[in-house]
């Protein structure tokens, strides 16, 4: 580790004995990895923060050369494992690399560095009637993080994920080639699309420097519906019929009863759902619809509520903007609620969306076989479900179960991840359950792209 320090203190100069270039034992912890819940923390050879292209180009030009280990990161609070480094690697962190490039207000285009994170584009944004639409849980991520990982996130049953507002990208390849893929423009048929190949790749490819993003108009007006069913499985097959009526709502969300009450209790929530509501209410669903004129948006909220009530409902609330605030941001909370409570693990699992309330009910028979607890929430318009599964610590059950977990959302068309990676925490899951074809063809892309092997090596493979 000490060779891989010197080494970065000849080969870049710009560098040396400043503060952006940290041997990894001087570094915070910070730097040794993300949240996930069961990838422990390593201390990394050496930590970079380079401030433009020109350096991560000369980084990877040595570090390749001499076989040394690269993990790019960004504010680290992805929840797989991705950017836990290795004893030998060195941590690329971009957090100077932070800065808004332009807004084209023509285009409805952001060009930014990876660095910036959800919140500070989006107050930017702002000033412009814009906004980036992607709402991952934690608006303190980074776009880099979010490229790396394809995030999703609450407004996914509209808007799409991460890769459907990604037009084009700067990466500084192994070797230090430096390549730009795409544009300002939303359609193209000239080649291969390397931008989408590069989008979810977890840094395995090459270190994003510089992003193109696709802007939506902000909407002014937004209306939350709280609505209360007296069980889960009534509430996952509403949402389709939700969907088929053509509201094209900005969030529709499932919260179970288990996870409602933690978070209210963690976030101290008041949402004035009477009690005798609160006492039989097992599922509870949440849909925020928005628009460009406030009577539009009153006659959706009214027809939204009938036909909650149409779907068993026991009732349906709108709620105070501030109230909705509380219960959206509180939503955002569910993971760190569920650390907070000793979860063994958090999972993202998704299934086509009229199959939740089947692999829901298988989730219910695997906590009972193996005596476990299994709560959660998720993105119920997409089919996006996060579990957080307790067994009191025993490390070899949860593994179990997660392998009962994933095989059953793979059984019924879905995927082990959604939107968090499979990063180190769920790579021998996925090699178990993925296509051994689609595999070879993935390691083939990885050795065209990296025939060193030294991108954050051990992530996906």
């Amino acid at each position: 580790m000490a060779g891989t320090l010197e080494l970065l203190t000849e080969a870049l100069p710009a560098a040396a004995g400043s503060a952006r270039l940290l041997s990894g034992a001087d570094a915070a912890d910070d730097y040794r990895g993300d949240e996930s819940l069961t990838v422990a923390h390593t201390v990394p050879a050496a930590v970079l923060v380079p401030v433009d292209t020109a350096e991560v180009s000369t980084l990877l030009e040595v570090c390749d050369a001499h076989g040394i280990p690269v993990t790019g990161r960004g504010a680290g609070t992805g929840l797989s494992g991705a950017v836990v480094p290795t004893p030998e690697t060195v941590v690329v962190s971009f957090e100077e690399m932070n800065s808004i490039l332009e807004i084209d207000t023509d285009n409805h285009v952001a060009v930014v560095q990876p660095g910036i994170r959800l919140n500070e584009l989006d107050q930017e944004l702002q000033r412009h009637g814009l906004v980036y639409p992607v709402y991952p849980g934690e608006y303190s991520a980074s776009l880099g993080g979010n490229i790396n990982t394809n995030a999703g996130g609450m407004r996914a049953v509209k808007y799409g994920v991460t890769r459907h507002h990604v037009l084009g990208l700067e990466v500084v390849l192994a070797g230090g080639r430096v390549i730009r893929t795409g544009g300002k423009f939303v359609k193209s048929s000239s080649g291969y699309d390397l931008t989408q190949l590069v989008v979810g790749s977890e840094g395995t490819l090459g270190l994003v420097t510089e992003i193109t993003l696709r802007l939506q108009p902000r909407l002014p007006h937004q209306a939350t519906v709280l609505a209360p069913f007296a069980s889960l499985e009534e509430v996952t097959s509403a949402v389709p019929r939700i969907l088929d009526s053509g509201v094209s709502p900005l969030i529709l969300e499932y919260i179970d009863l288990m996870t409602m009450a933690a978070t209210k209790a963690h976030v101290g929530l008041e949402l004035g759902v009477p009690e005798e509501v609160e006492a039989s209410a097992l599922a509870y669903l949440v849909v925020m619809l928005e628009s460009t004129h406030e009577d539009r948006l009153e006659a959706d909220t009214e027809a939204l509520a009938m036909q909650l009530a149409e779907l068993g409902a026991m009732d349906a609330y709108v709620l105070p903007p501030g109230a909705a605030a509380e219960l959206i941001t509180a939503r955002e909370q569910a993971f760190w609620v569920s650390k907070a409570n000793n979860a063994d693990d958090v999972v993202d699992i998704v299934v086509p969306r009229a199959s939740v309330p089947r692999f829901m009910e298988r989730i219910g028979a695997i906590a009972s076989e193996y005596e476990a607890f299994i709560a959660g929430c998720g993105h119920a318009g997409d089919g996006n479900v996060h579990l957080g599964v307790f067994t009191g610590g025993d490390e070899a059950r949860c593994d179990r179960i997660l392998a009962e977990m994933f095989d059953a959302a793979a059984g019924m068309g879905g995927a082990i991840s959604a939107e968090h990676g499979i990063g180190l925490a769920k790579r021998d899951h996925f090699l178990h359950l993925e296509d051994p074809a689609k595999v070879e063809l993935m390691r083939g892309i990885k050795d065209a792209f990296d025939p060193r092997g030294i991108m954050n090596p051990g992530t996906i493979f």
